[in-house]
């Protein structure tokens, strides 16, 4: 009899079950009531679970450097076909997750099937199965855009005769084909981080992971990059996994989000679930400073800082006209009132008591500086 533990796909319970090699076994998620099969494999491969069709599963990952545990006890799936987004604050562990998915390092612990392979016994097949764009630059400045996806293109064994093809098609999607024979240290960051892109896509890879895609890159050259990263799932189907600490990235592009911090997990789900789980929109009342003792007990559940006011309510546009008239029957001058969505920072910061952007300012310094990075 053989004990397994896998995470439930749709919330990341942990999900343990007993059976023989061979075995299928329904199973049933305890929190959110997923139904499924699990399936010991012949060949002593990780649990998986048969109710969606899983490009990475990972159960138990860990990596441990001498005290520090960076990565601690991850267990998730990532579904064919979705943008899954790790999301966490610099020093989190998620290039190091990255990192060991993609084979590039062994784990302390635990272990991930990429692709139908296991990223230890099996790390040449996750190689020709996945792309990787790496979060520091590592393009060969002194050649021209062609020339660095031809020798990429030879390193994965695309075939010759195909070879010119692929080529011109990864230099379209992200429209380079005009620069294709320029010399990349004549680009600016932008165009490398495109040319990066089509670069982990010459060899037509199952699974794209992407480490901080845009960082560094202004607020317009970012929004390019999400245009063809979407188009990638759009109409190329291809499984994609990006670390990012942008929560307005990670809002717009992904299926599904798992929050990291520390080396955990702290929450996974699609970043609406996520958000609807602080309970409600936030009303945003500013008030003079000699009605903040009445704001106190008229509006007792709310929070108070300064000279605002702050509710939580659900369905906030339908609820501030009630809050405005409470104020003026109370007799509170309101300033002025503003409606807030929460945010993925906000379910940080509830989770976490901080915010999700420390620090993150000193990273994406560094890295225009060593990058040289001047824009789109």
């Amino acid at each position: 009899m053989i004990t397994k533990t896998f995470a439930c796909p749709e919330c990341n319970t942990q999900i343990s079950c007993q059976g023989n090699l061979g075995d299928k076994i329904k199973v049933v998620c305890p929190k959110c009531g997923k139904k499924g099969v699990a399936i010991f494999a012949v060949d002593k491969a990780d649990l998986k679970t048969k109710t969606d069709s899983l490009s990475i599963e990972v159960a138990g990952l860990t990596k441990i450097y001498k005290n520090l545990k960076a990565v601690n006890n991850l267990s998730f799936n990532v579904r064919t076909g979705e943008i899954f987004g790790f999301l966490g604050p610099n020093g989190a562990g998620k290039t190091t997750t990255i990192n060991m998915l993609c084979t590039l390092m062994k784990p302390t612990s635990g272990g991930a099937i990429v692709c139908n392979y296991d990223i230890i016994k099996h790390s040449l097949e996750v190689r020709k199965c996945i792309g990787l764009v790496f979060q520091d630059a590592s393009l060969d400045d002194r050649l021209t855009a062609r020339e660095n996806l031809e020798l990429h293109s030879r390193l994965y064994g695309v075939q010759k005769s195909e070879r010119r093809k692929r080529i011109d098609e990864v230099l379209e999607l992200v429209e380079l084909s005009a620069r294709a024979d320029s010399i990349v240290r004549t680009f600016s960051g932008g165009m490398q981080r495109r040319l990066e892109i089509a670069r982990g896509l010459i060899h037509y890879p199952k699974v794209l992971f992407l480490d901080e895609p845009t960082l560094g890159l202004d607020p317009q050259t970012r929004k390019h990059v999400w245009d063809y990263i979407l188009k990638l799932k759009k109409e190329y189907k291809i499984t994609i996994m990006m670390t990012t600490h942008y929560m307005e990235e990670a809002d717009e592009l992904c299926d599904r989000v798992a929050i990291i911090d520390h080396g955990k997990i702290i929450a996974l789900g699609t970043p609406k679930k996520l958000k609807d789980n602080l309970g409600g929109d936030t009303i945003i009342l500013d008030i003079p400073d000699d009605d903040v003792e009445k704001a106190r007990k008229v509006f007792k559940k709310a929070k108070i800082f300064d000279s605002q006011v702050l509710l939580s309510v659900k369905n906030a546009g339908r609820e501030i006209k009630k809050v405005l008239e409470k104020a003026k029957k109370n007799k509170i001058y309101v300033i002025e009132a503003n409606i807030r969505k929460p945010t993925l920072n906000d379910v940080f910061l509830h989770l976490t008591g901080r915010e999700i952007r420390e620090g993150a300012a000193n990273l994406r310094d560094e890295l225009k500086r060593r990058r040289g990075m001047r824009g789109h």
